[in-house]
């Protein structure tokens, strides 16, 4: 069991590590009133554009920030007044600096100014990253909840508990009827939950369940990852999460190891787009929901 998670992670660690940052294409992707979604090689950025300007939620790795700066410009000839964090990881904040440094307002919860602060290593990954400091900062931060009143729009930024991380926000645009969940949802996969953290799996479970709860049918969620979903597409990713919990949970709850369960496979008869990642993948995701499920 060891050594499969060892593998994977080296799979995995690969591409970031051995990133061909020139090959790299952002694309643009409209979504209504002014919010467009940005994919290229890390988290979905959302964008806010209109009259009063630019603001970004989350900004991918460093290396892309150009590309990513370029892509916008074709949105609007305005600077980028705002970004807001997610969460910590560099393939969300990776771009703080060099938007900081042209002008740009980092915003974020309290507890992603710590960990960039502090650097962190992700042992999935085996990616190390080192203090941020400077632009790489957050310099407005909030504990609980916060809004953005700008473009004729209201972004409430809602942090949500130790979901993906210990500094997860979801936000929503409410007059747009837009939600951007960061890496709160992983849209076609199962989804990596940062147990080290602060990450649970009973809290992407809330995430999921607040956002629904907020949701219609007319609402668009921009996932950290992968397409946009509508209010079902979200509820059946919710259903999926809550019953994985279960099943694993009384796995755990009956004396078997993590290494047992594993080797069961209990998460074979899942749809086949939830396992798109892989074998060595739905392990790991077993690994992150063993650990950070209650011990009794």
């Amino acid at each position: 069991m060891k050594l499969k998670l060892a593998v994977a992670a080296a799979l995995l660690s690969t591409s970031v590590s051995a990133q061909d940052w020139d090959k790299v294409e952002i694309r643009t992707e409209p979504v209504r009133n002014g919010i467009h979604v940005l994919y290229g090689a890390g988290g979905n950025i959302g964008v806010s554009v209109g009259e009063d300007g630019v603001y970004i939620i989350d900004d991918q790795y460093a290396p892309l920030s150009e590309k990513i700066s370029a892509a916008i410009a074709t949105l609007s000839d305005k600077p980028v007044r705002f970004v807001i964090n997610t969460h910590y990881h560099g393939d969300h904040t990776g771009g703080n600096e060099y938007f900081g440094k042209a002008g740009a307002v980092v915003v974020a919860h309290d507890n992603i100014r710590l960990r960039l602060e502090q650097g962190s290593f992700l042992k999935v990954f085996n990616m190390k990253t080192p203090p941020q400091t400077g632009a790489a900062l957050p310099i407005v931060t909030f504990n609980d909840e916060m809004s953005l009143h700008l473009n004729g729009d209201e972004a409430r930024i809602i942090h949500v508990k130790n979901a993906h991380t210990d500094g997860d926000s979801v936000v929503y645009f409410k007059k747009a009827n837009v939600f951007h969940m960061g890496d709160t949802l992983f849209a076609d996969r199962l989804p990596f939950i940062d147990v080290d953290g602060g990450g649970s799996i009973d809290g992407v479970i809330a995430a999921a369940k607040k956002v629904i709860g907020m949701a219609d049918d007319d609402t668009v969620i921009i996932a950290g990852h992968g397409p946009n979903l509508n209010k079902s597409q979200l509820q059946a990713y919710h259903d999926m999460l809550v019953s994985v919990r279960n099943e694993i949970s009384g796995l755990k709850a009956s004396g078997l190891s993590l290494e047992d369960i594993v080797a069961q496979r209990p998460l074979d008869d899942l749809e086949a787009g939830w396992l798109s990642a892989g074998a060595e993948w739905t392990d790991l995701f077993i690994g992150f929901v063993y650990s950070s499920l209650p011990t009794s």
